[in-house]
C-alpha cells in the first residue's frame, strides 16, 4: 500500500535536548509520540511505519550531556515543528540562557507559525523567559513556585493546577502530569482511539495523587471581556453546582440575552455547551484515574441522572463512560 502522509496538522515533534536535561523526561516524550506515530499508522492500515517524525534537537545540532552524565545523540539542530517539547533540566537557568541564545528566538518564531509548545517542570522557564506566557496562566514544579513567581511577575502562576493551557502553550508540573498532557495532545492530533491505545500501552501503572486537569479551555480565555472571564473562573469552581444562567447573568449585571451574546462572542461557545465540556472533561479524568462508579462520577460533575450523563458523555466522546474507562483499564 502506498504510504500516506499524516494530516498537515502533525508532521514533526521536536524535543529540546540541552546539557543537564533529565534524560528520563526527554525520552518519555519521545517514547509517547513514537508509539503514537506507530499506532496512528496501524489505525490507517499502513502497518508499523511511523506517520510523523519525532526528533531530539539541540541548539547547535551536537550531542548533549544529560543530568546523569549520559551523552545523548540528537537528530539535528533547532527546526520547524508542529509540537515542541521542553523537558525538565537541572542547572542554573541563567547559565543555560547564555549557553543557548538560539532557544528563545526559536520558540517565539515557532509559536508565531502555529506550533504547539509544551514544557515540563523547569522547562516552563524557557516559555516564560520568551515572553509568550505574559498575561497567561502557567504552572511548574512546586519547588520552583517562589523563584518562578519572582522572576516572571507577568505570568499568572497557578499553584493549584498540574496542567495549564493557553494559546497553544502547555505547562505540566511534573512527570505524571506530562503523561496526561501527551495523551491529550495525541488525542488532539491523532484521534481518541490512538490516544487510548497509547494510554493502555504506557500508563497502566501510573498512580496519580490528583485528578487530571481539564484541558482545552485556556485558549478560550484569551479575550478582553473581563466580566465573561470572571464568569468562566466561577464556572470552573462551581460547575457541579445547581444554578441557572439567568441568575449568573443577573449577578454580573447583565440580562440573559446580553450574557448569552457576550459569552459566545468572547469564548466561541454557548454557555451551556461550555459547562457541559467542563463537566465531561472532569468526568474523563475521573474515569481514567479512579474506580469510582459511573453514578458517583455523574453526581460529582453535576448530574443527578446517571442515564442522562451517560448519553451526554457519548455525544461528546462517541463512547459510553464504561467504554471510555475500559480503554484505559484493560491490559494491552
Amino acid at each position: 500500500m502506498m504510504f500516506t502522509q499524516p494530516s498537515a496538522s502533525l508532521r514533526r515533534v521536536s524535543i529540546l535536548a540541552i546539557d543537564k536535561v533529565f534524560a528520563s523526561t526527554l525520552m518519555q516524550a519521545k517514547d509517547f509520540f513514537h508509539l503514537a506515530s506507530l499506532r496512528y499508522s496501524k489505525q490507517l492500515g499502513l502497518g508499523l511505519q511511523p506517520m510523523f517524525e519525532i526528533r531530539l534537537v539541540s541548539p547547535d545540532g551536537k550531542p548533549v550531556d544529560s543530568f546523569s552524565n549520559v551523552q545523548l545523540p540528537v537528530e539535528g539542530a533547532l527546526d520547524d515543528a508542529d509540537i515542541i517539547i521542553l523537558p525538565a533540566f537541572w542547572d542554573d537557568f541563567d547559565n543555560l540562557q547564555q549557553r543557548y541564545p538560539q532557544v528563545l528566538p526559536w520558540l517565539r518564531a515557532q509559536h508565531a507559525r502555529g506550533a504547539v509548545l509544551c514544557a515540563e517542570a523547569s522547562g516552563v522557564f524557557w516559555l516564560a523567559e520568551s515572553g509568550l506566557l505574559d498575561g497567561k496562566e502557567a504552572t511548574t514544579y512546586w519547588r520552583f513556585f517562589d523563584s518562578f513567581a519572582e522572576r516572571f511577575p507577568k505570568v499568572r502562576l497557578n499553584q493549584d493546577k498540574h496542567l495549564t493551557d493557553a494559546d497553544n502553550l502547555y505547562c505540566a508540573g511534573g512527570t505524571t502530569s506530562a503523561c496526561d498532557l501527551y495523551i491529550y495532545l495525541i488525542e488532539r492530533f491523532c484521534g481518541a482511539n490512538v490516544a487510548r491505545a497509547v494510554a493502555r500501552d504506557i500508563l497502566y501503572e501510573v498512580q496519580r495523587n490528583y485528578t487530571p486537569g481539564r484541558m482545552g479551555f485556556g485558549g478560550q480565555k484569551l479575550h478582553q471581556d473581563l466580566i465573561i472571564l470572571q464568569i468562566q473562573h466561577w464556572l470552573e469552581e462551581h460547575f457541579a453546582d445547581k444554578f441557572r444562567f439567568e441568575d449568573v447573568a443577573r449577578n454580573h449585571g447583565m440580562s440573559i440575552r446580553n450574557f448569552m451574546r457576550r459569552f459566545q462572542g468572547a469564548t466561541g461557545d454557548k454557555p451551556l455547551h461550555y459547562l457541559q465540556r467542563l463537566r465531561i472533561e472532569t468526568a474523563k479524568g475521573l474515569l481514567s484515574s479512579t474506580r469510582k462508579s459511573i453514578k458517583t462520577i455523574s453526581y460529582e460533575v453535576g448530574y443527578d441522572d446517571a442515564s442522562f450523563f451517560a448519553r451526554l458523555f457519548r455525544q461528546h466522546t462517541e463512547l459510553s463512560p464504561n467504554q471510555y474507562r475500559q480503554q484505559f483499564m484493560q491490559e494491552a
